[in-house]
């Protein structure tokens, strides 16, 4: 299994970490990972986007030009990286601020208002922890519980409530996700 994200959105907005929590779970995993960051020179408000490979074998390039999931977190993220998705690929969209439709009928679209649900958990900011769970729930590229254990390590001693903020967060985006997928089959 063979997987290549694309997470994309303005800096500030957490695309990176997304990334970024998603190849350490499968560096613990024993996974094949590669992580390629992309951002332009501007910090907040600027563009950032991050390949992300998922793998049972060796990566011959962090590389690509069609992935299996966007994450979009802005409309310009979508509009400029929609048509890369392949057919059959998943799609997140972040419908707290993208209002374009997504004028491809062959990919499964998951519209997830990442702000609101991150608003429920108390973090405004937990936006791309709410996409993380969205992402692993439909794909199961990696473990949660692997990424849980990343991210207790990284945030236990520094900042116990933020940590059950965002693991509030990746669970709620999780279930979403899912309960979305399987309005959309019904």
């Amino acid at each position: 299994m063979t997987i290549r994200i694309l997470c994309a959105g303005f800096g500030g907005q957490g695309a990176l970490l997304i990334g970024k929590m998603v190849v350490q779970a499968g560096m613990r995993e024993g996974k094949y990972v590669t992580w390629l960051p992309s951002y332009g020179p501007e910090m907040r408000g600027g563009t950032a986007n991050v390949m992300t490979v998922v793998s049972d074998k060796p990566i011959g390039s962090p590389i690509f030009k069609n992935m299996d999931v966007l994450v979009a977190l802005n409309q310009p993220s979508l509009d400029k990286f929609m048509p890369n998705v392949k057919p059959g690929g998943i799609i997140i969209v972040n419908s707290s601020l993208c209002t374009g439709k997504v004028a491809r009928m062959d990919v499964k679209v998951v519209n997830v208002p990442l702000t609101e649900v991150a608003e429920q958990v108390g973090n405004v900011k937990a936006g791309n922890m709410v996409a993380l769970g969205a992402l692993l729930g439909l794909t199961g590229c990696v473990s949660r519980k692997s990424v849980e254990e990343d991210l207790t390590e990284m945030l236990r001693e520094r900042n116990p409530a933020l940590l059950t903020q965002n693991l509030a967060a990746i669970e709620r985006g999780a279930t979403f996700a899912e309960e979305q997928v399987k309005g959309a089959a019904a």
